[in-house]
């Protein structure tokens, strides 16, 4: 193929190939001419197109001929010109030819192609000789072959394109021409002629002027008979052509007449025509009238019905706005009386109102944005109100409960019908948005709608109850008030028939509703519908005229009460089950005797109450499955051999009492068939035969089932037998079966003509169901006596007419074949399908035994050889070549794709030839035949699949085979069928997935933009798919290549040249969009007028992929997309309108902040929805959320503006914040409560994000404090009464966020916010009785919980801060040692906002530790569930307690952690201020806080109640913390951990813990949370709680010791003293070294000898941890120290435990003493030295029964240090050593061969060449020579000592050359001094001796000296006898003198260095 990447063909490579190969080539070759040639190519513009005409002599394919066709225009366009007139006249000639034979037909069809592209290209530039071709292509139409019709249709398209006005002179000729064609029996000649009509409609006036009722009935007829494809492009020609005429302007200068306007009633009136009359003429409609007959075919209706559609979106939306009260009038008055012939039959009423019902909902749904929907629904509003008046005057004459002829009102039934459909569809739509059209009392919605409740029709009672649902759903705030209404409506109209049946309509619609708002109902409606139900149950029998009203509404509301789920439900349930119980009888014997004494009403009246029990029964099942339990089905299964039985004794009845008896037994039965599917089989084995009887009867009957009006379920009732069919089936015994197929064959041949293809198709269907279900269980068929039948069954469908029947029949035979699992009987049924194939030539049987074959493929993974699979292929290639057939061409290749699927790589061989096959049909088969190329499309898709990633291969072969794949999607791109083209996105998106490196990126987005606005779904379905997979992995290529393919392409797409495009938008506005806003603001606007669930669903996730791919490198660009959205429809009026009058009067600027700077310029976004705009704010918060991983300079403020200096294309979030308050508040502040908790959850991200960005043009400040106003008007609404409970739960999260944060430090401007929590938190004390009755209790639970958190955030963020402030005060303090004046302001705000607290802190608490007791409760395992309390608790009641528990586990942690830090603060001293006593036993509950004292319960002591509360929290904790769930928020976690620190921190819980078993429970708790959460603050929370028990059992052990001591009893208490040893589970310190080890090994697994593979550790080099591994270290350490003091020095614990301490201890000094600079010690062994010293300097080594055994381990300890490997730091080991020598007891480290061994280390270190380690040495000797006992101090002295002397003589000679060595040489300095302190009275004047000439060498000549005095007779001596140095003195003295006197400043000191000097103060110590 590279070969034909050439500008000229390469004749000698074409030349070589085969004629195939030609084709392919050919094709190649114009492709790549066709990218290429917008160059200049004029130097070989002959050759060119000389070779392009001779193409067409070849007989070139469909899509070869429009690329020769498209080249040529192009070359001319861009060359020379002069020669087009030849290849004009070449065409022309082409065309005249007499030549009709088939194999001449491809080129003239060519020709026609050719000329019409030439003409489109060039336009006026052929001058007139367009009249000679016009007239030529006219005449060689007359003879052509419907591909002649068709390419002459499309090229006359191209010629008037191309032409425009000049055209005008063929414009009646070519009129004539396509009327004809209009109505062609072809439909793909009827699509072009629609096609090249619309293009003349552009130029020739008299098609919307004199021609226009021609027109009009020219497209009417062409409707009849039509498929889809016609249906769409006639749609669009007269849709379009009337909104011409009714908009067209004055007459241009070259039309002579005037054209006339006609107005929008003639237009509508011409249309309505069609949709009454369609397209005969007056005679023949009059004729048809008179006979009563109907002769509108619903193909014109449908077509017609699109046409209104077109006709109004080419008007648009505006038009619509003003014109749209007339639009209703006329489109109602379709389906009224005053057109009975529209409506006469119901089937046609039906079908009339579904089209009714598809104008409204695709102009008024689509065009129309929010504002204007809700105006549309008033006035249909209006349009029912008039009907309704209507019936009001018919029935004012007669009473509601008598039954009068009212013929005239039942003729206004349909057009209610459409009216209310449209009424709830819009309100649906809107959303809570619609609020305000149902607060407009002048329209009255809800009254008018309520009102046709009692219409006569039961259809309008149907319609105004399934709108009553949709208002329910959008508005869910009316769903109570609208229960309450119908059911009083209900019980006080319960005579009349039509308000029975209408409001339990009304009733079950609503509770069918509630399943779709999260707020629910209140739960005592459940139990009012109930008792509603129970009576009219009860009463039926009392009132025979609406004894079956009254029967059906009762099931009707019992079964709909079903479907608010089994937290109602089980409430009811035993009245249902008593209910259900009663309505059958109770033996068989019983219903004989019902039989035989019951008359034709009883029976209607009984049966219509057993379906509706069977039904409610059947909605129990669906919704209500956790109530199954074993007791419930028991009491389920007695009445269903009776339900039963009587479906066997209905035919009996049916024939006693006659036709009345029809319906209701035919919904009995289905509703029965119905229950029987959702059981599983074992409940009614013992029926089988009894159920299945009848069940074969009905599927060998036929009948269909009722109107959806008179049975909501009859949608599902063949599916429901079909399917029970199969599973009942399988359970009857193997030796029926074979009667059982015998009589279903019998019942087949007993019925003739359609109604046998309904049996017929009804019993193949349950077969193959029968089968699946066999398959599905490894059941077997039985005896091969039963295949017989089986096949006789299945082969008799498998030729039969109908193709529904066909395709049910192949996977019925795949199936058998599947079941009956036998090579032999498989390979005998596809020989059987080979035989048939070869011999027939019918094209019914060619088509059912060719998917035969796949279908075999497709259950058997293979027939079973390679044999049978090169059969298949072969026999199917053949097949699908047959040129003759379309339909067997579309079978073969359709069911050749099925095994290329299933066949995988055993397909290899046949890769290649079919690839081959799949090109040529692709290239050959005419673009009408869409269904094989749909069938190709397929093929071509599998085979891609089965290739996979292969095709990213390079050799030549796999080379080919990808060319071909790619030719193949380049063929099916350009067919003219949406299928085809949305084939070809999908096979070029798996090619793109397999081999991405090959698929052309630019032009694939390129097509992908094209058709993404298209009106057909399943296309723009592929498109979405493919878009969202390639921006998963290139986003940013995506949206470039989008922008520059609409830049490319913009004279192509100008307004003028692009059609209207069905339901989405206007193609032209969608490439201005992208080019305004890129390709993803293209797909937001598409996902505001998509209708399709799935495909916004796919745009969404495309939207963010894109996101997170490239928002932080496009931030402005995806901000302001976001902004224009929310913007677009912001009703900022609205917003200004907040209530302030609450608010000081400085306040009031908070409600105008955004609302002053109102933009005035046009958004690319008009009118958004709802659920757009919070897409675009959910979409921001994505955004912050990518920022914050993104980097720093985002949050940022200094840093984000010195890099965008830096580089003006940097871009940072920070620099936006502005833009971000805007969109919050304009969602916060909407009318949709979805969007409001949308703009909510941006404003606390934004609050969470920003809250620490600093402003640095105010220090102090932070950059979020500008914002308070802003923030405040956004939270305000939130508060108001009406508000749903969700959006204030939403505000008290911000509230709470926005005061923790502390970014407002002003008290006056923060209690703007907190008077918001004190106003939620009073509704909270208001009780039970105050809360809304709008909704669901739990719905006032998520509030109550939602403000108490809030507070209690709050309450904690006051406390740490309070804390944090206190202690930075005492450092102050230990600093300064005064207090400050300035503290008073530091602490201010902190104070203050613990002081607003406060104020409330007395309520709170209570609330707190009601709710916490609630959740206590509500933990409880299901055993414990008869504990709770009958009322419920706190805040939930007991009937909806399931629907609590959620909302208790997001609140409780946090109220947790604020109730322990109040106790904490108390001391846990609870004294209730208003009582004057401790009480707290019962927490106080909003029911119980305002009774008086004396009501309540008796007072408990206050050491009960702090048990108690100890209890609860601990409790909670515990629970929690035992098993976390892995979903559970690490927030709670640490939380509830901080909460038992804070409880800790008090004395006297410490005092539970630290002598009870309490203390080891929560430890282990405490190990597992360590063991299953890597978190960092979660491990170091749970240390610090582990640190506090052992500090609570040591005070524990301390208080008993100190008791004891009092008693002089003197006993050593401690763990251990009775045990002895570490008792697993028992043992607090076993506990506690589990854990820490836990810690250690984790993050040092060297510790554990078993990971090392010896006992003793393997000594490797150390390692620096992380710092969270540090952190983790030193804290478990600490614990580690603590541990001996809680044992008892009696036991053998006390000493059996240290070694592991000691092991770990030094462990980790060794393993992690990495050296530092500047001598710095890391964490873990400054930790690890600490605790070394705390064990060292423990009680228990001096204890007398322990001290041995500790001495002996101690001095193992020190080995252990001092055997430490070389690469450990000198300075950790010598500091361990030291702390040896310091901190144990002489005898520990007095023995000589360890006393050799430490003062050898320090030699070493002493002779290091290391300044930091002399230094330290220097420090730590200077430590132990000045240690008290001589014993230990003395042998350092004695040898170390010369050492140091020496060194500091020698420096005489070498001065220091740098500050650490002059460091080294101070602290030697300091070492001798020390010396002589210590030293004798006879050594110490040789000590001094040897130490003054050396400072004495330091000084300089203005240094002073102050040693001299401290040993003047010594000082005297050493004087006398040194001259030398009793001169340099004098200098010294004499230079500080002189220093005092001048009192000049010292000087700064020089770098040390060789050659300076240095300064010297010699008062070292």
């Amino acid at each position: 193929m590279e070969l034909a990447h050439s500008l000229l063909l390469n004749e000698e490579a074409y030349n070589q190939l085969g004629e195939f190969q030609k084709a392919e080539f050919i094709f190649e070759w114009l492709r790549f001419l066709e990218k290429l040639l917008p160059a200049d190519v004029r130097e070989k513009q002959k050759k060119l197109a000389e070779q392009l005409i001779s193409l067409l002599n070849s007989s070139p394919g469909p899509p070869t001929r429009r690329l020769i066709a498209k080249n040529l225009a192009i070359l001319y366009s861009i060359g020379d010109t002069l020669s087009v007139y030849q290849t004009v006249d070449k065409c022309n000639e082409l065309i005249r030819s007499k030549d009709d034979s088939p194999s001449y037909l491809p080129t003239k069809l060519a020709a026609v192609v050719c000329l019409g592209y030439l003409y489109k290209k060039l336009g006026r530039i052929l001058g007139n000789s367009f009249t000679d071709t016009v007239g030529n292509v006219l005449k060689a139409m007359k003879n052509a072959e419907s591909q002649g019709r068709y390419e002459i249709m499309l090229s006359l398209q191209n010629i008037l394109n191309g032409l425009g006005a000049a055209a005008t002179p063929c414009h009646r000729d070519i009129y004539k021409a396509a009327r004809s064609c209009l109505t062609d029996r072809s439909m793909a000649v009827r699509c072009a002629a629609a096609k090249c009509l619309l293009e003349l409609q552009k130029e020739a006036v008299f098609m919307w002027s004199t021609e226009l009722d021609s027109v009009a009935t020219l497209c009417f007829k062409s409707f009849d008979g039509s498929n889809y494809d016609v249906r769409i492009a006639v749609s669009k020609l007269l849709g379009t052509v009337l909104a011409r005429a009714v908009t067209c302007k004055q007459a241009t200068a070259s039309t002579r007449q005037n054209v006339r306007k006609i107005s929008l009633d003639e237009a509508t009136e011409l249309l309505g025509t069609g949709f009454l009359r369609g397209s005969s003429g007056f005679l023949r409609a009059s004729g048809d009238i008179l006979k009563g007959i109907s002769s509108v075919s619903r193909d014109i209706r449908v077509g017609v019905t699109q046409a209104y559609v077109v006709f109004v979106s080419t008007l648009g939306g505006q038009w619509l706005e003003r014109n749209f009260s007339a639009l209703l009038s006329h489109i109602l008055d379709l389906v009224s009386q005053s057109h009975p012939k529209a409506i006469q039959t119901q089937m046609d009423a039906i079908c009339c109102r579904r089209c009714i019902s598809f104008i409204l909902r695709a102009t008024v749904g689509g065009l129309l944005g929010e504002k204007a929907q809700i105006a549309a629904a008033k006035e249909i509003c209006q349009a029912i109100w008039r009907l309704k008046k209507v019936v009001d005057v018919v029935m004012s004459d007669g009473n509601l409960e008598t039954r009068i002829g009212i013929t005239d009102v039942t003729a206004s039934q349909h057009v209610l019908v459409c009216a209310l459909h449209e009424l709830g569809s819009l309100i649906h739509g809107l959303g809570t948005t619609a609020a305000p059209l149902l607060q407009d009392s002048s329209t009255g919605v809800l009254d008018a709608v309520i009102s046709v409740i009692l219409h006569p029709s039961i259809s309008v009672r149907l319609a105004a109850a399934w709108c009553l649902r949709c208002i329910a759903v959008a508005l869910p705030s009316y769903v109570s008030p609208l229960l309450d209404r119908c059911i009083e409506r209900l019980s006080a109209l319960k005579t009349s028939p039509e308000a029975v049946t209408g409001y339990s309509f009304a009733v079950a619609a609503l509770l069918g509703a509630v399943k779709h708002c999260p707020l629910g109902i209140p739960h005592g409606k459940g139990k009012v519908i109930m008792t509603v139900a129970e009576d009219l149950l009860c009463s039926a029998s009392q009132n025979s005229r609406i004894s079956i009203q009254r029967t059906q509404a009762g099931w009707l509301l019992v079964a709909s009460l079903m479907t608010l789920g089994p937290a109602v439900v089980q409430h009811y349930l035993p009245r249902m089950l008593l209910l259900w119980k009663c309505i059958f009888p109770l033996s068989p014997k019983d219903l004989e005797t019902e039989r035989s004494r019951g008359d034709s009403f009883t029976w209607q009246v009984t049966l219509e109450g057993r379906a509706g029990a069977l039904c409610a029964i059947k909605t129990f099942l669906s919704y209500c499955g956790g109530l199954l339990t074993t007791d419930v089905i028991q009491r389920l299964l007695p009445p269903l051999p009776c339900a039963v039985d009587l479906l066997t004794r209905l035919p009996s009845i049916h024939k006693m009492y006659g036709n009345a008896l029809k319906t209701p037994s035919m919904t009995y039965r289905h509703r029965l068939y119905e229950l029987l599917a959702l059981l599983p089989p074992k409940t009614y084995e013992g029926n089988v035969t009894v159920i299945f009887l009848p069940l074969q009867l009905l599927l060998g009957s036929g009948i269909a089932g009722g109107s959806l009006e008179y049975d909501p379920y009859s949608i599902y009732e063949k599916a429901a037998e079909v399917r029970l069919f199969g599973v009942i089936f399988s359970h009857v015994a193997e030796s029926q079966r074979l009667q059982v197929l015998e009589k279903l064959l019998a019942s087949i041949k007993q019925t003739k003509g359609a109604r046998q293809q309904t049996v017929q198709l009804n019993i193949v269907s349950a077969f193959s169901s029968f089968l699946k279900h066999l398959a599905s269980c490894k059941g077997s068929l039985g005896p091969e006596e039963v295949r017989r039948p089986a096949l006789t069954l299945v082969m008799g469908a498998l030729e039969s007419n109908n193709p529904l029947l066909r395709c049910a029949a192949a996977e019925s035979l795949a199936r058998l074949a599947q079941v009956v699992a036998d090579s032999a009987f498989t390979a005998g049924l596809a020989q059987l399908s080979f035989d048939k194939l070869k011999s027939a030539r019918d094209v019914v049987s060619r088509t059912g035994h060719s998917l035969a074959l796949g279908s075999l493929y497709r259950y058997l993974g293979g027939i079973g050889s390679t044999q049978h699979l090169n059969a298949c292929v072969g026999i199917l290639y053949t097949l699908s070549q047959d040129s003759t057939s379309p339909d067997v061409q579309t079978w073969a290749l359709h069911s050749l794709s099925l095994i290329i699927d299933s066949a995988g790589p055993l397909y290899h061989v046949h890769v290649e030839a079919t690839l081959s096959l799949v090109v040529m049909l692709l290239l050959t088969v005419p673009p009408a035949y869409a269904e094989v190329h749909q069938s190709l499309g397929r093929c071509l898709n599998a085979l891609i699949t089965m290739l996979g990633p292969e095709l990213q291969g390079s050799n030549t072969a796999v080379s080919t085979l990808r060319s071909s794949c790619l030719l193949g999607c380049a063929v099916m791109q350009d067919n003219p069928d949406c299928l085809v083209q949305a084939q070809a996105i999908s096979c070029l998106q798996q090619l793109h997935m397999f081999a991405p490196r090959h698929v052309n990126l630019s032009s694939l987005v390129s097509s992908l933009c094209v058709n993404l606005c298209s009106s057909y779904l399943l296309l723009r379905r592929a498109v979405l798919a493919c878009l969202r997979q390639l921006v998963q992995r290139e986003a940013a290529e995506v949206s470039e290549h989008a922008v520059a393919f609409v830049k490319d392409c913009r004279e192509d797409f100008t307004p003028g040249n692009v059609s209207i495009i069905l339901s989405v938008s206007r193609p032209d506005i969608f490439y201005i969009n992208i080019r305004e806003v890129g390709l993803e603001g293209a797909l937001l606007s598409l996902l505001d007028k998509e209708l399709d669930q799935r495909l916004c669903q796919d745009i969404r996730e495309t939207l963010n992929h894109m996101l997170t791919s490239v928002a932080v490198e496009k931030l402005s660009f995806w901000l302001k997309l976001c902004n224009d959205v929310l913007a677009a429809s912001a009703d900022f009026t609205s917003v200004a309108s907040v209530d302030t009058t609450q608010e000081e009067e400085g306040t009031k600027e908070d409600d105008d902040v955004l609302t002053s700077e109102t933009d005035e310029r046009s958004h690319p976004f008009t009118n958004p929805k709802w659920s757009t705009r919070v897409f675009a704010a959910e979409c921001v918060c994505k955004i912050i959320s990518h920022c914050e991983n993104a980097g720093r300079a985002h949050f940022d403020i200094t840093l984000a503006q010195e890099r965008k200096q830096r580089d003006s294309r940097d871009d940072f979030l920070v620099l936006h914040l502005a833009d971000l308050i805007r969109m919050a508040f304009m969602a916060a502040t909407d009318h949709s409560d979805q969007l409001r908790l949308s703009g909510l959850q941006t404003l606390l991200v934004v609050v969470r994000r920003f809250a620490s960005v600093p402003e640095p043009e105010f220090p102090g400040h932070v950059i979020l404090e500008q914002y308070q106003a802003n923030v405040g008007a956004a939270l305000r609404p939130a508060f108001a009464p009406e508000t749903p409970p969700d959006v204030t739960a939403k505000a008290c999260q911000v509230c709470s966020a926005w005061i923790a944060s502390g970014i407002v430090s002003d008290l006056n401007d923060l209690r703007r916010v907190h008077q918001l929590l004190i106003s939620s938190l009073t509704k909270v004390q208001a009780g039970k009785e105050a809360q809304s009755q709008l909704y669901n209790e739990s719905a006032s639970t998520m509030e109550i919980l939602a403000v108490l958190k809030a507070w209690a955030e709050v309450y904690i963020v006051a406390v740490e801060r309070e804390k944090n402030q206190s202690d930075a005060h005492k450092q102050i303090l230990m600093i300064t040692n005064s207090t400050d004046e300035s503290y008073g302001d530091l602490t201010s705000s902190a104070d203050g906002l613990l002081d607003l607290v406060q104020a409330d802190l007395g309520i709170l608490s209570k609330l707190w530790l009601a709710a916490l007791q609630d959740f206590a409760l509500l933990t409880l395992p299901s055993e414990y569930a008869s504990q709770l309390p009958a009322e419920g608790g706190a805040f939930y009641t007991a009937e909806t307690i399931e629907n609590a528990r959620p909302h208790y586990h997001n609140s409780w942690a946090l109220i947790l952690y604020a109730t322990a830090l109040w106790l904490t603060s108390t001391g846990f001293l609870v004294v209730d201020p208003d009582e004057g006593v401790t009480n707290l036993s019962r927490p106080v509950t909003p029911t119980t806080m305002c009774q008086d004292s004396s009501s309540r319960a008796a007072v408990k002591s206050p050491e009960d109640v702090n048990t108690d509360i100890f209890h609860l929290i601990l409790g909670i904790s515990v629970e929690f913390l035992c098993s976390p769930r892995s979903d559970s928020a690490m927030e709670n976690i640490t939380a509830c951990l901080h909460a038992l620190q804070a409880f800790l921190d008090v004395p006297w819980p410490r005092s539970k813990i630290g002598g009870d078993q309490l203390g080891v429970e929560l430890l282990n708790v405490l190990h597992r949370l360590i063991l299953t959460r890597e978190s960092l603050d979660i491990q170091l929370a749970t240390l610090e709680v582990v640190r506090q028990i052992l500090f609570a059992a040591q005070e524990h052990v301390r208080e008993k010791r100190r008791s004891a001591e009092e008693k002089e009893t003197l006993p050593e208490y401690g763990e251990g003293k009775d045990t002895g040893g570490l008792v697993p589970g028992k043992s607090l310190v076993f506990a506690t070294l589990e854990l820490c080890v836990c810690i250690l090994v984790r993050q040092l697994p060297q510790l554990n000898p078993k990971v090392t593979g010896s006992p003793a550790l393997k000594v490797g080099k150390p390692q620096l941890l992380s710092e969270s591994g540090s952190r983790l270290v030193a804290a478990a350490l600490v614990i580690l120290s603590d541990i001996p003091s809680v044992c008892s020095p009696e036991g053998r614990m006390c000493v059996s435990v240290l070694p592991t301490i000691l092991y770990l201890i030094i462990g980790v000094l060794r393993e992690t003493a990495v050296k530092l600079p500047d001598g710095q010690l890391p964490l873990t062994v400054a930790a690890s030295l600490q605790a070394l010293k705390g064990i060292l300097s423990s009680p228990m080594a001096q204890a007398e029964k322990s001290r041995t055994a500790w001495t002996e381990l101690l001095r193992s300890a020190l080995v252990t240090v001092l055997d430490s490997q070389q690469e450990l730091d000198e300075v950790s080991l010598l500091t361990g050593v030291t702390e040896f020598i310091l901190s144990t007891s002489p005898e520990v480290t007095t023995i000589e061969c360890l006393q050799k061994r430490c003062i050898e280390k320090f030699k070493i270190a002493l002779d290091s060449k290391d300044p930091v380690v002399q230094l330290k040495c220097y420090q730590l000797l200077l430590s132990i020579f000045k240690y008290p006992n001589r014993a230990v101090s003395y042998p350092y002295i004695h040898s170390l000592a010369p050492s140091i002397v020496g060194k500091l003589q020698e420096t005489e000679k070498t001065k220091p050359e740098n500050s650490a060595e002059l460091q080294v040489i101070q602290e030697g300095i300091k070492v001798v001094a020390a010396l002589i302190a210590i030293a004798e009275e006879e050594h110490r004047a040789y000590l001094v001796a040897c130490l003054l000439p050396l400072l004495i060498s330091f000084l300089l000549d203005e240094n002073s000296l102050g040693f001299g005095p401290q040993y003047s007779s010594v000082f005297k001596k050493v004087m006398a006898s040194s001259p030398t140095v009793k001169a340099r003195l004098e200098s010294a003295v004499k230079g500080n003198q002189e220093s005092i006197k001048v009192k000049t400043t010292p000087k700064q000191a020089k770098n040390p260095g060789k050659s300076s000097s240095i300064q010297l103060k010699t008062n070292f110590f």
